[in-house]
């Protein structure tokens, strides 16, 4: 191979992932956030889970990426580990579809779908078809780079030192270690068995060397899934560790398989003459049989990953973290907004958790001081502000990423909420500190006065609980709560304002004791505006 042909394989293989990519984003785009509601339904027993994986992934062209949704759903609790299961056996299937394009000769078209894909993107302004296009167009790509690819390597059929590098894949352990080290480095099963079936219409590869590094790319895929698992919960680990077990146990089958049986000779016998095929056809099989042969036993595979990686036994500590938010780095999109989103939903119902413990306190403190309910409300207002700092650096970096409208308009308004929290926790300090004078001036307050603060604490628990558990099914009614809460708060702190001055004109409160009373309710009635300032944001999002 001459330098030319070296930089047409890496160019070929370069647009062969640029490909995938244009399609788990498009797919993204177009349905991402949709991908929740369709495995809820779709995952609820094992065949509907192993055909919705094999459709997701027969769409995008790579179980990688499929694996690398699921792996993000089980870690932000969209998905369980035991429905994860039959979506990997769906997406060893689903990507079995690129070597049978391969093997019609669809690359012959693929240009037509890039050029339709990009002028559509290109002349059409409607968001949904974009998306659509760039599925199609990345599609094209893919197999321009895949036909790319087969050209550079036609040179290798003249050398001899490669052809006798081939003939060592007959021993079942190098052809395994060579295809799933390749696989790994590439992190593309698809791409791998792409290139295996161009050497193999070369003439340089035969079928009973070519299927153990086939059994061998099939392990090596899930390198992508494991690298996506980094830094996640234990869950998440456990989804790439079936993933590997599927893969291995399929291998140690269809190697004794192969090594016993005339397996290889049926394989070509289906397809004489046509190498390209039989490669495609020797990886659906591998595929279909192995998912056939483990489907009754996905429960037990759970149950042997929880074994494999056991839950921690570790408290959680009181050390500043983000609980919910995992951010990993992939070159797949696919289902990453629907993560997102999640997890920003749960890491704000958290801050928003301490906001309410911290106004609860903060009262307590006000009407019986306490020296230890003072200190935790100075450092969960600590806590308040670091969540409040690291999702919105979260938030931001999700802005520059590709999402739907809905999505981006959930994420901006998780932004805004976050910001009125922020809020709410800061008036919780400043009822704090008014306690600390009250105690430096050697002040009390009326029992009067003490039962309106306790009313105050309770309608801003209520108003805070209100807005604790949206969704699209209540938002409407939440609002209208919101609404007549924060009037019933203005009331109140209307109430007590003519109260406080009655008071004051018959000498029955100090006036320090009034100043202190009269920012109170400020900061109650303040509460309150942000309380309802959520509530219209939720509505703002649905």
């Amino acid at each position: 191979m001459g330098i030319t042909d070296v930089l047409s394989l890496f160019g070929g293989l370069a647009l062969f992932l640029y490909g995938m990519q244009m399609m788990s984003t498009g797919l993204e785009a177009a349905a991402g956030n949709k991908m929740k509601s369709i495995l809820e339904k779709l995952t609820s027993n094992r065949v509907k889970g192993v055909l919705v994986g094999a459709a997701i992934t027969a769409v995008i062209q790579s179980s990688s990426a499929t694996t690398v949704m699921v792996v993000g759903f089980v870690n932000s609790g969209l998905m369980t580990l035991k429905q994860a299961v039959w979506i990997i056996m769906g997406a060893n299937i689903g990507t079995t579809i690129t070597g049978q394009l391969i093997a019609l000769d669809i690359g012959a078209i693929a240009p037509l779908f890039a050029i339709i894909g990009v002028a559509v993107m290109m002349f059409v302004k409607n968001e949904k078809v974009h998306h659509i296009s760039s599925i199609f167009a990345g599609l094209g790509i893919l197999f321009m780079g895949m036909d790319m690819m087969g050209a550079a390597m036609e040179p290798l059929q003249e050398s001899e030192a490669f052809i006798n590098l081939m003939t060592k894949f007959s021993n079942p352990l190098i052809g395994i270690l060579v295809g799933a080290v390749f696989t790994a480095i590439i992190q593309s099963s698809s791409a791998s068995v792409g290139i295996l079936q161009a050497l193999a219409a070369t003439g340089m590869v035969p079928l009973s060397s070519a299927v153990y590094v086939l059994f061998g790319q099939n392990i090596g895929t899930c390198i992508t899934a494991v690298l996506a698992s980094i830094g996640m919960k234990v869950n998440a680990k456990r989804t790439t560790i079936i993933h590997l077990m599927f893969n291995i146990i399929g291998t140690i089958i269809f190697t004794i398989v192969c090594m016993t049986t005339p397996y290889v000779h049926l394989i070509e016998s289906i397809t004489p003459g046509d190498p390209v095929a039989q490669i495609a056809n020797a990886h659906t099989i591998f595929n279909i049989v192995t998912t056939l042969i483990l489907l009754p036993f996905g429960t037990q595979m759970a149950d042997i990953a929880v074994k494999i990686l056991p839950d921690s036994k570790k408290e959680d500590d009181e050390d500043l973290r983000l609980k919910y938010i995992r951010p990993f780095e992939s070159s797949y999109a696919i289902g990453n907004s629907a993560v997102a989103v999640t997890q920003v939903r749960e890491e704000v119902g958290r801050m928003q958790e301490m906001v309410m413990k911290n106004i609860g306190d903060a009262f307590d403190t006000l009407i019986k001081y306490d020296d230890k309910s003072h200190k935790k409300v100075e450092e969960r207002e600590e806590y308040i502000d670091y969540l409040n700092k690291g999702i919105s650096e979260y938030v931001v970096s999700l802005m520059a990423s590709e999402m739907s409208s809905d999505d981006s308009r959930k994420i901006n308004g998780y932004y805004a909420i976050i910001s009125n929290l922020e809020r709410i926790g800061d008036h919780a300090v400043n009822i704090v500190e008014y306690a600390d004078d009250m105690k430096k001036w050697d002040l009390k307050f009326s029992d009067n006065v003490l039962e309106e603060l306790e009313d105050m604490k309770k309608q801003c628990i209520a108003s805070l609980n209100n807005v604790k558990d949206v969704d699209s099914g209540n938002v409407a009614e939440v609002l209208t709560q919101a609404v007549a809460l924060e009037q019933k708060t203005d009331n109140m702190r209307d109430k007590y304002f003519k109260k406080q001055m009655q008071r004051l004109k018959k000498g029955k409160c100090k006036p320090q004791s009034g100043i202190v009373f009269s920012e109170i309710l400020t900061d109650f009635e303040r509460i309150g505006d942000h309380v309802l300032n959520i509530a219209q944001e939720y509505r703002e999002m649905d």
